[in-house]
């Protein structure tokens, strides 16, 4: 049987199924990944097949647009953008695939595998890398958008995600998906985050003690751990530059925005301040110079790029927007991290550390050079913390996501 995975989304939502993909062929499998233009020389890295979604200029076109990077605005953008995808996804799929013959590996916007699903009686498997995309009574996530929505309670915030379904997402998702589903005949989608769960497997990418299971998810979900695959990605070790920077002084700050962010310049101008605030080296990580101040304080360097999962154990903390992949890594690492969020899940991943007690969260515009000095102090001066980074280190070398995902995906082709 052919699997095939479908990747919709940036850096840290293709990386897991690019590792996926990788495990499948090395277990024998034959395996492609449909994603974005811009991640073929990254699949061509891991020996995996690869059907580009689109072109690079979508994705870069895409990912410039400002509002995406809205708590609220940002849904709207997102699907406004992702109707040709989903198209793309279910064209390739009735083009090369026939029940029986093959399984589809779907990210939760790979909203094509399920139209696909629905009309030609695919196999479906639906992966979840966050804990935002599964809805609960009993443990709502934090949306974005919300002020103060982690003090609330958890049924509260619930109806406030349902209300989101109907007045946010549904309104951006909706229309242009049930115009698809119109042509082919099917029946309109009237709750996106309830249809995009594949009624076949749902996998959800995170472990129990970071996400506590709840009574009311689907029936066919089942966690399997984060895939810590970042070594597939751009390159597998540290540039000279930054080997050598590692090597000059002691640990330094690291700071991201995340591999998709266009707009970190004043994130970036923070973080340069606060290096010269705390007498802290830095590392800056942006994929673009042009989100760097042209004039970095001694002991800071920018890099576009580097394996979190060699860099951080190097580093003393981790600064960050809160994408689950780098909340993972952090994770790993040991280190404590201050969250910054911007949109999506970053809000609820800032509060699962918090809770952790492995980190804090400072607001966009309570990220000043002042207040995250204090919060960085604290961090780092805490035994408390240091324990609670320890603990986590050691559960994250007992779990292996990638592999625990490929054993549920394998006992499904064994049926």
């Amino acid at each position: 049987m052919q699997i095939k995975l479908v990747a919709v989304g940036s850096h840290g939502d293709v990386l897991p199924f690019i590792g996926l993909g990788a495990e499948l062929v090395r277990r024998g499998h034959a395996a492609v990944l449909a994603a974005p233009a811009p991640f073929a020389q990254l699949a061509a890295r891991a020996h995996l097949p690869f059907h580009a979604l689109g072109t690079r200029a979508d994705y870069e076109r895409t990912v410039a647009v400002p509002d995406l990077w809205h708590p609220r605005r940002g849904a709207f953008v997102l699907f406004d953008q992702l109707a040709p995808t989903t198209e793309q996804t279910y064209d390739w799929l009735a083009r090369t695939s026939a029940p029986g013959e093959t399984l589809v590996v779907a990210s939760t916007l790979g909203l094509g595998a399920r139209v696909a699903q629905d009309k030609l009686g695919l196999p479906v498997v639906t992966v979840h890398v966050m804990p935002l995309l599964v809805e609960s009574r009993h443990a709502a996530p934090v949306l974005p958008g919300i002020p103060l929505a982690h003090l609330l309670p958890s049924r509260l915030r619930h109806w406030l995600g349902r209300g989101a379904d109907r007045y946010v997402i549904g309104p951006a998702a909706l229309p242009q998906l049930n115009a698809l589903r119109e042509r082919l005949d099917l029946a309109p989608v009237r709750r996106l985050r309830h249809w995009w769960n594949s009624p076949t497997r749902i996998l959800l990418m995170f472990p129990e003690w970071f996400t506590a299971p709840q009574a009311d998810w689907p029936a066919q979900a089942a966690q399997v751990g984060f895939p810590l695959v970042d070594r597939l990605g751009d390159t597998p070790s540290l540039s000279p530059e930054l080997s050598e920077f590692l090597a000059a002084g002691p640990p330094p700050l690291v700071f991201t925005y995340g591999s998709a962010m266009r707009h970190g310049q004043a994130f970036f101008r923070t973080a340069c301040a606060l290096c010269r605030t705390m007498g802290r080296r830095g590392v800056m990580l942006a994929p673009e110079s042009g989100q760097m101040p042209t004039d970095l304080p001694e002991g800071v360097i920018h890099v576009p790029y580097a394996p979190l999962s060699v860099l951080l154990p190097r580093a003393a903390a981790l600064i960050h927007h809160g994408g689950i992949g780098t909340v993972a890594q952090a994770l790993a690492a040991g280190i404590p991290q201050l969250v910054v969020p911007v949109a999506f899940d970053h809000f609820d991943e800032g509060q699962r550390l918090q809770r952790l007690g492995v980190g804090a969260m400072l607001g966009r515009r309570w990220f000043t050079p002042g207040r995250a000095a204090q919060a960085l102090n604290r961090l780092l001066a805490s035994e408390t913390v240091a324990q609670a980074c320890a603990e986590t280190r050691m559960r994250m070398t007992r779990e292996d996501g990638v592999s625990a995902a490929c054993d549920e995906i394998e006992r499904l082709i064994a049926r």
